[in-house]
């Protein structure tokens, strides 16, 4: 559940949706995103604009929800599109991919109504990015919210920067943070569990469910890091395969949690068959299950270190999932550059001071050697603070995309 003062802020992306939804009938609404970043609360505030001409309804619930239940929600958005006359309705369908073949049933609802040019909008909102798209080919538009960033944690629970690479961008566990034990257990039991068992096993075949939370746990530890997959199935002691591996890594970044990010290269085949760089998509995945205080973590170098650029890469992560640009990492032999943006035909090159012991310029040196055209950008030490790159609009830092 979303804290009040969650309830009360509204993210830009509202904005939007809102101004889709002026808009002639055009696309079906898909509002996508991990839990708990503020779907339902956005569309609540998107939907207040229209008065009573719409009709929210969700499927999280206990009881079993089928084809039918659709219909049902689609014919009283339709009494009210009718009433609407030119100015229509809205109806809102929260949970949806929880409902067998849900794709089908809206499919034939939608063509229905744009056969009778029925004024009715529609969004259908989901947990599952990768689930929400299915069967809907281009009558869609997506709105991917991301775990929320350092500037909306800011203003809305006033979090400074290490609160922020610490507690993360959870909203809804905010008001905890004053009692890190009770946090910890909250992100565990209610965002951890539930996303994996809900969101993931309960939607998706997984043969292997053991290996998918371990390689969870094991991407948490990790994150920030390059691991092969051989590494991984030692660490993980499970007679998997990489592709199984691959393809649980999918369903986590799916999901929100954790992606593996491949090793640039000029070759699309070779970024694929890299051993990828496991990183969280919200700090507080990492630090939920650390079991160690802030200034515990502050005191061990080596891991705040790591926590520090997990937050940059999450931050970098969760735009590139909005689709502002691809995000990969680059190493050759014992140079490495800790992330590599590519946008259009721009080419950014990151790396990221964070205190850790070791010397990051001539990972960048040996990258701009081998990519000229490349534009090295350097975060913390002397280079753009890290708090006020975390607060920077990725348009900022990046330029219009080109090519």
């Amino acid at each position: 559940m979303m804290s009040n003062l969650s309830d009360e802020y509204e993210r830009p992306y509202a904005k939007v949706l809102a101004k889709r939804l002026r808009e002639p009938r055009r696309f079906i609404q898909v509002v996508a995103g991990p839990r708990q970043v503020g779907k339902t609360t956005l569309v609540h505030q998107v939907l207040a604009g229209w008065g009573s001409r719409t009709h929210y309804a969700s499927a999280d619930e206990p009881t079993l929800k089928d084809s039918a239940w659709i219909e049902a929600q689609w014919e009283a958005a339709r009494l009210l599109a009718r009433e609407g006359g030119r100015a229509g309705a809205v109806l809102a369908l929260d949970e949806i991919q929880k409902i067998p073949a849900w794709s089908e049933t809206i499919k034939r609802l939608w063509d229905a109504d744009t056969a009778a040019r029925l004024p009715l909008k529609v969004i259908v909102l989901g947990s599952a990015p990768l689930l929400m798209q299915q069967g809907l080919t281009g009558r869609f538009e997506v709105l991917q919210l991301p775990h929320w960033s350092f500037p909306e944690m800011r203003a809305c629970f006033d979090f400074a920067i290490e609160d922020y690479i610490y507690f993360g961008a959870y909203p809804g566990a905010a008001p905890l943070m004053a009692d890190p034990a009770r946090w910890a257990r909250y992100i565990k039991d209610a965002l951890i569990e539930t996303t994996i068992s809900r969101d993931v096993l309960l939607l998706t075949r997984v043969d292997k469910p053991a290996l998918l939370r371990r390689l969870f746990e094991l991407g948490c530890r990790y994150s920030g890091q390059m691991l092969s997959y051989n590494k991984m199935m030692g660490q993980l002691q499970d007679a998997g395969n990489t592709t199984t591996l691959a393809h649980y890594l999918d369903l986590l970044a799916g999901a929100g949690m954790l992606i593996g990010l491949q090793k640039y290269s000029g070759a699309a085949v070779s970024r694929r068959g890299s051993s990828p760089k496991l990183q969280v998509m919200n700090t507080a995945l990492m630090t939920a299950q650390a079991g160690l205080s802030l200034l515990e973590l502050k005191s061990d170098r080596e891991f705040w270190g790591h926590l520090v650029e997990s937050a940059v890469g999450a931050y970098m992560a969760n735009a590139a999932a909005t689709g502002s640009f691809e995000l990969f990492y680059w190493r050759d032999r014992n140079r490495e550059v800790d992330f590599v943006v590519k946008a259009g035909r721009k080419l950014i090159a990151i790396e990221v001071k964070s205190g850790r012991r070791r010397d990051t310029l001539p990972g960048l040196a040996a990258f701009i050697e081998v990519y000229p055209k490349a534009r090295p950008l350097l975060i913390g030490g002397d280079g753009i603070a890290i708090q006020d790159f975390l607060a920077m609009p990725v348009e900022k830092w990046i330029g219009k995309p080109s090519g």
